[in-house]
Formats: C-alpha cells, structure tokens, sequence
C-alpha cells in the first residue's frame, strides 16, 4: 500500500472541503500557488517537489496538505489560478474599450504585459497537455470562449460582420497565442503597443491589397 508522500497526512477515503473560511487562510492559499507558478515554471512539472513550493512560500509542510492532497492537485489548481489571473487582468481592460476591434487591441496589448509579468505560464500551460489534458483543453476553451464572446457582442452593436464565430475566436486566440510567445517571452525590447496595433490593423483588414 502506497505511503503518503512528503509528510502527506493519510486521508485515504475521506473527503473534505479545503476551501479556505479566513483572509488569512485565503492569503496562505495565494501564496503556495505563487510559489507553485514559479517552481513549475523553472523546475517543470516532474522535478518540481512539494518541499520547493513550500520553501518558496515560506509556509510550513503542513500548510500545503491543508488545502491539497498531491503535487497533481496543486498543479491542476495552478492552471485555473493562472487562466483566472489572466481573466481578471484582461476582462476591465477589453471592457472599457469604445468598440470591438479596440477591445481586441487592448486585449492583446495586456495579453503581451501579462506574458512579459508572467513567463511561467507558457511552460505550465504547456504541460498541462501531458500532465492534465483536461485542465489544458479547458484553459484555451474558456479563453476563445470570452474572445468569441466579444466578438458576437461587436457584432451585435454593428460593429463588426454579422458572421463572426468559433472559427474566427479561435483565430484571434491562435494569434495572440503566438504573439505572446513571441513578443512576450522571446523578446522584451519590442513595443507591445505598436505590435498589438499591427495585429488589430490585420484583424480589422485582413491581407486584402488597399488601393
């Protein structure tokens, strides 16, 4: 019978609620996943350790098993954690936008800011394909989903065709996706805004030559 792992506390069958009931509880939990993002992020998934996140946050073993059972479960957490962030850095920003083609500029020059904040969420988002597809799969649907959302907003307004759909969400999110790879991890030199005014001239234009 397999032992807990990492001074694992042996719940085996039961079944608890780690939501945390205090500020203070809610500050702890921030923390181990801060310290996750950046242990994942250097060590990757498979030599990350519980211990290293712990150690990062400066909280006790403990700590950790209070509100997860595994290194699995802490990473799973991390992917919505993460999404969550991006959502919450993004969603004012595109919101307060005069119309939909600013909304998507705006979106993509926070996107460029956020990777630039953030680099480890490329590698975690990466392997989370392997580590848990469903967490993977389930960031970049809800991600297009707030994208197509927009978009059948403008669309609604009259700011944009009428047509637009999954396939043009997925798009724009397939396009920031690289862009932020690009411009957000491999290059910190280069002006977020003048890129996301390049990429929104061709959302708005397309490849059409102009007379």
């Amino acid at each position: 019978m397999d032992q807990p792992q990492d001074g694992a506390p042996d719940t085996a069958g039961e079944a608890r609620d780690k939501t945390p009931r205090t500020e203070r509880g809610r500050r702890t939990l921030r923390k181990l996943l801060d310290a996750a993002a950046v242990e994942f992020g250097e060590r990757g998934f498979h030599e990350a350790s519980i211990s290293g996140i712990t150690r990062r946050a400066g909280t006790a073993l403990g700590s950790f098993y209070t509100y997860f059972d595994s290194k699995e479960e802490i990473f799973q957490a991390l992917v919505r954690y993460m999404s969550e962030q991006l959502r919450d850095h993004v969603t004012p920003l595109v919101q307060a936008a005069p119309d939909e083609i600013s909304a998507e500029r705006i979106g993509l020059e926070s996107f460029l800011g956020f990777v630039r904040e953030h680099k480890e969420i490329y590698r975690i988002i990466d392997e989370a394909e392997f580590v848990d597809y469903a967490s993977y799969r389930r960031h970049y649907e809800t991600t297009v989903a707030r994208v197509r959302q927009r978009l059948e907003a403008g669309a609604g307004r009259g700011e944009i065709r009428a047509d637009v759909g999954e396939i043009h969400a997925w798009a724009i999110g397939g396009m920031n996706v690289f862009l932020g790879m690009r411009y957000g991890l491999w290059d910190e030199d280069a002006d977020i805004s003048e890129i996301a005014r390049i990429a929104n001239d061709f959302v708005a234009n397309g490849l059409l030559k102009r007379n």
